[in-house]
């Protein structure tokens, strides 16, 4: 679970901002939080951010991207790091580092992991455990430097990864890719726990949803026709490879660079047809994914994807989200932007409700969005500190606030008429001056 982050300097984030699930007093809807009994801690199991645009949302998603991009993939040599810092302040003054700060509950153990970076180096970086009230750092770098921990400073593996560590690398990555199997839980949060969905993701693995043996296969079918999509359930049909609509370098790389058993999922752009193409016995096959509708007599018509209406495909790409988040012993954490595109505002609600009511004192999933739809900012759904405003001022630059704390706003108030009104920031300014004939 993501208990905490923090960013600085990234983006509009000029200043330092902090993002926390940790879950206050408020007794409100209280039976669906997830409880650390050995940090005596509730964690949020959901949080909603709300803002004009331009308020940062959207940065802080892309912020969550980036570093999930630098920890998992790294760098190249020689390469430049694509950090972008906030550009609106003193061009005159060396321009200071990015600053990433996650906290981490991994398998019930608190991990702190933080970084500094610019575009040529890692600046500085630190791994911290966390184990009831004491703190071990395993590792700290500054300017190139290591300080490892007592109980790993005679361990050679360890300071020959850190040689081998490029400038414009990150150690973590390093270390886990020489098989230092040590920072591996850290890494694989970033790697396979934490999801990253934007406004325009398509076809993300649900691949899995569309085989019959699959246990979410009913449960995915049995959703698609109760939220009015037409839709009676998802198929597959095999295609020739050489038949796919993609570009021949396309098809070159995958021929060059699939191996056996892998399998990809790729969007045909401009018609959103989704394709699997496997590599088995060493030959390519390929199928695309498709559509069924009911006939008035009982008998099903076969649709393309690209015959679905936006809102159609949208749910598509987000059911399995929402899937996996409600299974038992999830951990899984989607961060969604923009999560109600293309949606109608009840039916992203439902799909809400059905999730938090899978929470528990035990369920260890999150499910963090952003969002413009004020139907969601209702405290019969959402505690107040399940709720955030992201707002940009004067000088360009954005901030992080919880409903929480707010002094007026209390557990039974109507806080959609407030937010509206501009009384808890997050609405855009609207300068543009009414319209007037001239007259002759």
């Amino acid at each position: 679970m993501l208990i905490r982050f923090s960013i600085e300097n990234w983006m509009s984030f000029y200043t330092k901002a902090t993002f926390s699930l940790i879950a206050s007093r408020e007794r409100q809807h209280g039976k669906r939080i997830p409880k650390i009994d050995k940090f005596n801690l509730g964690v949020l199991p959901v949080a909603a951010i709300y803002g004009g645009n331009a308020s940062g949302k959207t940065n802080l998603f892309k912020a969550l991207h980036f570093a999930k991009g630098l920890i998992v993939k790294g760098s190249q040599p020689y390469s430049l790091i694509a950090v972008d810092t906030f550009r609106l302040g003193n061009s005159q003054t060396m321009e200071p580092p990015a600053y990433f700060d996650f906290e981490l509950l991994i398998d019930e153990t608190i991990y702190a992991f933080s970084f500094s970076v610019n575009r040529k180096a890692i600046l500085e970086e630190k791994l911290v455990h966390i184990s009831g009230n004491s703190e071990k750092i395993l590792y700290h770098r500054v300017s190139g430097k290591p300080n490892f921990h007592s109980s790993l400073i005679k361990n050679q593996s360890l300071l020959f990864a850190f040689k081998g560590t490029r400038d414009n690398q990150l150690f973590l990555t390093n270390a886990v890719s020489q098989k230092i199997d040590i920072f591996k839980p850290v890494y694989n949060w970033f790697k396979d726990t934490l999801e990253l969905i934007a406004p325009d993701s398509r076809f993300d693995p649900f691949e899995q949803f569309l085989d019959e043996a699959h246990p979410l296969y009913a449960t995915m079918n049995k959703m698609l026709s109760q939220l009015d999509t037409g839709i009676s359930h998802l198929g597959m049909e095999e295609i020739l490879f050489e038949n796919l609509p993609l570009s021949e370098p396309i098809k070159m790389k995958l021929r060059e660079e699939l191996a056996e058993g892998m399998t990809v999922r790729l969007l045909a752009e401009p018609m959103n047809e989704r394709f699997i193409v496997t590599r088995k016995n060493g030959e390519l096959t390929s199928k695309k994914i498709i559509t069924y509708h009911v006939n008035s007599d009982g008998t099903e018509t076969k649709f393309d994807m690209r015959q679905e209406s936006d809102g159609s495909q949208r749910i598509i790409d987000l059911l399995p989200a929402f899937l996996e988040l409600s299974a038992a012993q999830s951990k899984k954490v989607y961060v969604i932007d923009e999560v109600d595109r293309s949606l109608h505002i009840l039916l992203i609600r439902r799909l809400l409700e059905e999730y938090l009511s899978k929470c528990s004192y035990n369920s260890r999933s999150q499910l963090l969005f952003t969002t413009h739809n004020v139907l969601l900012m209702d405290q019969e759904l959402l505690r107040r500190d399940e709720m955030w405003i992201a707002e940009r001022n004067a000088q360009g630059i954005s901030s992080l606030l919880s409903f929480s704390e707010y002094k007026d706003v209390r557990y039974d108030k109507d806080i959609r008429k407030s937010y509206l009104q501009g009384r808890l920031g997050g609405v855009p300014r609207i300068l543009l001056q009414p319209f007037r004939a001239e007259e002759n």
